[in-house]
């Protein structure tokens, strides 16, 4: 897709607000959930190394704190054919030793994915749908893509640039992953610069002052790893933090009332959600019904998500630190529609599902659920058993820990089970292929359908989006796609997890929708 409209003009605001701001001498202090792994940033794919490169280094794209694509390294990009995109660069970027960003550095940068050794996460999967680069001038690239690829500027958006005269080396990969750690040849065009780090303690930043965009307010920052939720916030009080990420929910209406605390939150990419077995019969755990699935009848999959009260689950077990699901992606996330809403609490209609369906008694179920996996995960099955079994259907909670459940629900071992997903391209394929498309290994479609649901007309909808790089196009098709699962009531959407920080009275930060928290963005409050 070519980036949306309103790109310009958002960086644009974003631009002029944070420029405005006065850059402050002093240290922020982070205590974060994840230690950093290594600061190579094409060592491992994972959340808590992608944040901490994206304070060194740029990517070519940019997510803002919606998940939608904006300009980075790359001022705009389009698609020249199917398989075929133009990027035009930024000029007059500096890398943090002086030297000029150009289109080799790019070339470089994902030349490398592939020569990373003994990667437990590689980039490769983002790569290798690339089959040429061509550098047109310093400032322009042409990338053509072994099939079309309409995803492919946000895939870039999780490959930041290095540059190759700094990284370069005597290894296939340039700078090893252990020289990248120690700081040599760890050289981006980010708005820090790195300062020391200490495995298993912290990772200091120092400002760049030469980078190309808008100034941090900070000095320096430093990254404390705080693993244990309940030491973070031990932390905060002390004042050893100032600010930390994903605090307890359970604390929650604690720190609302605490003077010296302020909060940032935003509905995430988080879905937690609800797969009923389609597929088996009889099906495990429903064990009154003769045998027959009553979860392959439409009437009853939308009977079970009329029944529950979404916003009670998140009012009294989410303490309001969830928001209420009817899609697989908040608004406004590409492929979403604006006037999707959650399913209507309506337990009487429920009721008449059931018996219209031929169950006018109920039945009995098993609601499977990790325990600890996601926030308040097994309170939330609870409630949603609750709920069932006001309605007729009779249901227990079979609460496991996360590798127990995880093991179980890859054996179709449940009826119905709680989980969550994350989208982390923020736009809508992602979870449908995932949840909602038959499952294909062969077509990688439905790797977490466990609950195998499978509607014909939606994957071809899928389908055809995945292959459509125009950009409004493919947003139309995957809404279309989304509207039939949902409408189905193939996966039951629950609600959307909030992306969660708490940090000190003085500090503001834009929180984002990925859960990233970026350094550059937290702002001294005016």
């Amino acid at each position: 897709m070519s980036f949306v409209r309103t790109a310009g003009a958002l960086l644009a605001a974003a631009l002029v607000a944070i420029a405005a701001l006065p850059a402050f001498a002093q240290n922020l202090t982070i205590g974060l959930r994840r230690e950093t792994t290594s600061l190579d940033p094409q060592y491992q794919n994972a959340a808590a190394n992608n944040q901490i490169a994206l304070h060194l280094f740029d990517a070519l794209v940019a997510r803002d704190d919606k998940l939608l694509p904006i300009p980075a390294l790359a001022l705009s990009w389009k698609p020249i054919s199917d398989t075929v995109w133009e990027f035009k660069l930024r000029p007059d970027v500096k890398f943090q030793d002086g030297s000029p960003f150009t289109a080799d550095d790019v070339v470089f940068t994902y030349e490398r994915t592939a020569k990373v050794p003994n990667s437990p996460s590689p980039f490769t999967m983002l790569t290798r749908q690339i089959a040429r680069l061509e550098v047109l001038d310093p400032l322009t690239l042409r990338i053509t893509t072994v099939a079309p690829a309409p995803l492919l500027p946000l895939d870039l958006a999780s490959l930041p640039i290095l540059s190759h005269t700094a990284a370069a080396g005597g290894a296939p990969e340039g700078k090893t992953t252990a020289e990248l750690d120690r700081g040599v040849g760890l050289v981006g065009t980010g708005p820090f610069r790195f300062g020391s780090w200490k495995r298993g303690g912290e990772l200091v930043l120092e400002r760049n002052d030469t980078y190309w965009g808008p100034k941090p307010a900070w000095a320096t920052v430093t990254f404390k790893p705080l693993p244990d939720r309940a030491a973070r916030v031990a932390a905060l009080a002390a004042g050893d933090v100032d600010l930390i990420e994903d605090p307890p929910v359970g604390d929650l209406p604690k720190l609302r009332k605490d003077q010296k605390i302020a909060l940032a939150q935003r509905p995430s990419n988080r879905l937690i959600y609800i797969a009923l077995d389609q597929f088996a019969e009889p099906s495990p755990g429903i064990p009154d019904t003769n045998g027959k699935n009553p979860l392959k009848d439409k009437r009853v999959r939308q009977a079970l998500s009329e029944a529950i009260d979404r916003k009670a689950i998140v009012d009294k077990v989410m303490d309001g630190a969830a928001e209420p699901a009817g899609d697989f992606l908040p608004w406004p996330a590409p492929g979403t529609r604006k006037d999707t809403r959650p399913d209507r609490y309506d337990p009487a209609g429920a009721r008449r599902l059931l018996a219209e369906a031929g169950y006018p008694k109920g039945f009995s179920i098993t609601l499977g659920t990790p325990n600890g996996r996601y926030a308040k995960d097994q309170q939330i099955a609870q409630a949603v058993a609750d709920d069932w079994s006001r309605v007729g259907v009779k249901t227990g909670v079979e609460a496991s820990e996360p590798p127990a459940f995880f093991k179980n629900r890859d054996e179709f071992r449940y009826s119905a089970y709680l989980a969550g997903w994350t989208a982390e391209t923020g736009e809508m394929s992602n979870p449908l292929r995932a949840l909602a498309a038959t499952p294909s290994r062969e077509k990688g479609m439905g790797g977490n359908n466990r609950g195998r649901y499978s509607n014909p007309a939606m994957d071809a909808k899928l389908d055809e989006a995945l292959r459509t790089v125009d950009g409004k196009k493919r947003e139309a098709l995957l809404q279309e796609a989304s509207k039939l699962v949902l409408t189905d009531h193939g996966v039951l959407p629950l609600q959307f997890e909030m992306a969660l920080w708490a940090m000190r009275k003085g500090l503001t930060y834009a929180a984002r929708a990925d859960q990233m928290t970026l350094a550059q963005f937290v702002k001294p409050a005016r």
